[in-house]
């Protein structure tokens, strides 16, 4: 960045460069990731975050004009070049798009955001029936028995595999026990069906297969209650399942014996009323 003249070559005291993103869904952020991997003498002295919550699809224009409040996640803050610079996030409010800015200009390698997707109520109510397990929706991962190859998050992402390390893999046992993944669904919710995806998983698929989900609404800690017993998979296959009678749960977990992977997992149903009622909640208080 370079002031007006030779007279005045640098920029002035407010001057700094920022670019608008739009977060891949709208949620709480947790913690902020600027990197400036390979920026070694041209990196910002400092950087902030803000975020504001917006409906519908607004245009640049429409976020930079006067109506839009933006509010400071990251105060600005020195950076290290060639560094991945953490910032933890306290705001508790749902944003859906975040303003970047450097001080006064530089550049930046990577930007990464963490935080618990928040869907909105309306839309799921809506669309009736969707996938209650599925990041977009709100559903996440919260424990995982392996994390050798891949993440587990991945088999709850919104699209179709794409390769082999685009699923979640794990390294083989040499015990008598077997891995699993525990999920939190988007609130308490009525499955109907499942589907358990081994996409490019040929030599190193899961061989067998089982899904319980447990009801942490109804009787605070609550049990696993089966609802797909041990089923044998194929390699590289779509496997889908409609369950004998619906089944009601908080929280779900996906069971693989003895190891292997599978690259995607959902769980189709709809909210309950109570599930519906507190995400509702959560999504008012968060500013929704």
């Amino acid at each position: 960045m370079r002031g007006p003249s030779p007279e005045r070559p640098w920029p002035a005291a407010g001057d700094h460069d920022w670019a608008l993103i739009r977060l891949g869904a709208p949620g709480v952020v947790r913690g902020i990731v600027v990197d400036t991997a390979h920026f070694r003498g041209n990196h910002p002295r400092a950087v902030s975050v803000e975020g504001a919550s917006v409906p519908g699809s607004p245009a640049p224009e429409e976020l930079l004009s006067d109506r839009t409040q933006w509010t400071t996640l990251v105060p600005p803050a020195p950076v290290g070049g060639h560094a991945a610079n953490g910032f933890a996030v306290s705001v508790e409010r749902r944003f859906t798009h975040l303003r970047l800015n450097q001080h006064p200009d530089g550049g930046i390698a990577r930007l990464r955001v963490h935080g618990e997707v928040v869907p909105d109520p309306a839309w799921l109510a809506a669309l009736g029936t969707f996938d209650v397990v599925a990041l977009e929706n709100g559903g996440r991962v919260e424990e995982v028995s392996d994390l050798f190859y891949s993440p587990a998050v991945n088999t709850i992402r919104p699209d179709r595999p794409r390769r082999m390390d685009d699923g979640w893999e794990t390294r083989r046992r040499r015990d008598r026990g077997h891995d699993w993944i525990r999920y939190r669904l988007t609130a308490q919710a009525r499955i109907r069906a499942l589907e358990i995806d081994t996409a490019y998983l040929k030599g190193n698929s899961a061989g067998w297969a089982s899904v319980s989900v447990k009801d942490t609404a109804a009787d605070g800690a609550g049990g696993w209650r089966e609802i797909l017993p041990p089923t044998r998979l194929q390699p590289d296959t779509d496997h889908r399942f409609v369950l004998p009678e619906p089944a009601v749960g908080t929280h779900a977990r996906v069971d693989v014996f003895p190891d292997g992977g599978i690259s995607r997992l959902r769980l189709f149903g709809t909210l309950t009323e109570r599930g519906a009622t507190a995400l509702a909640a959560r999504h008012r208080d968060l500013g929704g």
